[in-house]
């Protein structure tokens, strides 16, 4: 599209979020069909099928904006004749912060006294000064940092690239998060789901956690075994988890985990509709002024990487 041009927006499914609809209209864009489109916006997290079926109907179309930062759920449809864009980094904040809820809630063991009835012994240990592992290097993990500064906590990231980040004590590669696990009382999962970060902590890796150490997953479900975590909680492997997320999910009534007393698991609600509506408008409204402009897009997709 020619910058300076009006970009023609389709979003999609249909019938269209009305909030969507005004930040396409707010960052200097037009709502059309699909026929006429420059770029698709579509707000369905799930629906692949009918994502598919719309680029197939809009053959002008270049960019297509993904809502999550997730987007496994989209990876079979990347190619390399659009420009992809998703989630990335709009959702930091509440997700870090829940992150930091369910790190303190399970160190100072707020979930045992929130479930007594009577005066209970004291127990729980500090998170200031604490040793916490992030396994990621994204948006979340940048956040999460900046919260975790008036802890005076030593802070080791495990991430794909190995760079400086500030706030940082140590960053790690990938292939050296068996080096990251002993010595860490907080361990946060907050990572792009890939077929490496499938299953990537099962017994061995909970096996090598300090005893007393929680384990927080505000990422995707499927980065931790599930049979593997309840067997570690129930045999105090790990102090306990804190689970945004969970595989399967909706986590089934009667399942293991929901009776276990070191578990404390949040319907993956780290974002709630009212929280990420507003962030995502300010996404779309921002990438459609820039594809306007002819400038770079936030949130680009690596649809080598999937993520």
């Amino acid at each position: 599209m020619s910058p300076g041009k009006t970009p023609r927006i389709a979003v999609g499914p249909e019938p269209a979020p009305d909030w969507l609809i005004a930040a396409v209209n707010d960052g200097g864009g037009e709502v059309v069909e699909l026929g006429d489109a420059d770029a698709i916006v579509w707000a369905d997290v799930s629906d692949a099928g009918g994502l598919a079926t719309a680029i197939g109907e809009a053959p002008h179309a270049t960019w297509v904006q993904l809502p999550w930062a997730g987007i496994e759920t989209f990876v079979d449809l990347l190619d390399h004749e659009h420009t992809w864009t998703c989630g990335k980094g709009v959702y930091a904040d509440p997700v870090a912060e829940i992150a930091l809820a369910l790190g303190l809630a399970g160190l100072r063991s707020i979930h045992t006294y929130a479930a007594a009835t009577s005066w209970t012994e004291q127990r729980g240990i500090n998170l200031l000064g604490a040793r916490v592992t992030i396994v990621g290097g994204g948006g979340i993990a940048e956040s999460l940092i900046r919260l975790l500064q008036p802890f005076g906590c030593h802070i080791t990231v495990v991430r794909s690239t190995v760079q400086h980040m500030d706030g940082v004590d140590d960053v790690l590669g990938s292939d050296r998060l068996a080096d990251a696990l002993p010595g860490a009382d907080l361990v946060v999962l907050a990572l792009a789901l890939t077929p490496d970060t499938d299953g990537l902590i099962g017994a061995d890796e909970l096996g090598l956690m300090e005893s007393h150490a929680w384990i927080v997953n505000v990422a995707r479900g499927r980065h931790i075994v599930t049979d593997d975590l309840v067997d570690a909680l129930r045999r105090g492997v790990i102090g306990g988890a804190g689970l945004e997320v969970t595989e399967p999910e909706p986590l089934p009534g009667g399942h293991p985990l929901w009776t276990l007393e070191n578990c404390v698991i949040t319907p993956h609600t780290g974002t709630t509709r009212e929280m990420a509506n507003p962030l995502l408008a300010r996404r779309v409204r921002q990438n459609v002024s820039r594809f306007a402009a002819g400038h770079d897009l936030l949130g680009l997709v690596d649809v080598r990487a999937g993520y």
